[in-house]
């Protein structure tokens, strides 16, 4: 397939997979075991068209059209055969194009992609019968495994009720108790549809601390702490900051100022990780 250069400039696509310099890139190929549920979780919410595909042919892409490949990788032109559409906006033609940054083997060659079954986590792009890889690694070898967590992860995504984003932490307070050690802490979260997310962090004298999240305007005592590896734990183990800002206790009485943010430690720690 020759000059593939002039033929991304007339496509209108991007030679570099959309997000590459921005997201990081863990190693392709990861084994199945180390499936990461964070990894998917970024990719999906992130790519409105998921493509189970089988490649039947790669081209180079040599020259300025390279020029900003990251060491280590090489860009190609692929073209694949759709398998099945997890995820679109839209019908896609039977055989699809898109440009691809591959990891080199250890020996700086290129690895076997003709005839492999990939995931494609992509947007469409401007010319028809082409995408866009959201990421650098957009691109992930199918697996059942890989295959299974990709469309629990996206039937999570757009299922009624699904947990927003969170972009922040904003008021914060705590009422203490009719004993001493008990009370009730509450923290407001930011979001990016605006929906209401709290988390409340309840004490009672000779128990742990016990927490649950709530969406809408009332708290709701009977929710318990998300799962590991489900979309709520991802969009809070992920979504919130390390530590609780000093904005969202100003102006309350700072020993329960001291509280609220041991309280959000509470949730932070039980949560874990984002794994990211």
């Amino acid at each position: 397939m020759p000059e593939i250069a002039l033929f991304c400039a007339l496509a209108a696509l991007s030679c570099a997979p959309a997000g590459a310099q921005q997201l990081a890139s863990p190693s392709e190929q990861a084994p199945m075991a180390t499936l990461s549920y964070t990894r998917f979780a970024d990719l999906i919410v992130n790519a409105p068209t998921i493509v189970d595909a089988t490649i039947h042919s790669v081209a180079s892409i040599k020259g300025p059209a390279a020029a900003d490949v990251k060491p280590g990788y090489a860009r190609v032109y692929i073209e694949a055969d759709v398998t099945a559409l997890i995820r679109a906006p839209g019908a896609l033609p039977p055989t699809i194009g898109y440009v691809a940054d591959i990891p080199l083997d250890a020996r700086g060659r290129m690895p076997k992609l003709r005839k492999l079954r990939v995931l494609l986590f992509a947007r469409p792009a401007r010319q028809p019968g082409q995408i866009q890889l959201v990421a650098l690694d957009g691109q992930r070898t199918w697996s059942p495994e890989a295959d299974a967590l990709t469309r629990k992860i996206a039937t999570e995504v757009v299922a009624t009720g699904a947990p927003p984003a969170i972009t922040g932490v904003g008021h914060a307070f705590h009422t203490p108790g009719a004993l001493p050690g008990e009370g009730e802490t509450q923290i407001f979260l930011t979001t990016a549809d605006g929906s209401p997310v709290s988390l409340t962090v309840a004490r009672k004298q000779g128990e742990p601390p016990r927490w649950s999240p709530s969406f809408g305007d009332l708290a709701d005592p009977n929710a318990a702490a998300p799962q590991h590896d489900t979309l709520l734990w991802y969009r809070l183990a992920c979504g919130l900051p390390a530590a609780l800002p000093d904005s969202s206790t100003a102006g309350i009485d700072p020993s329960e100022a001291a509280i609220a943010r041991e309280d959000y430690k509470v949730v932070l720690d039980s949560l874990g990780s984002c794994d990211r």
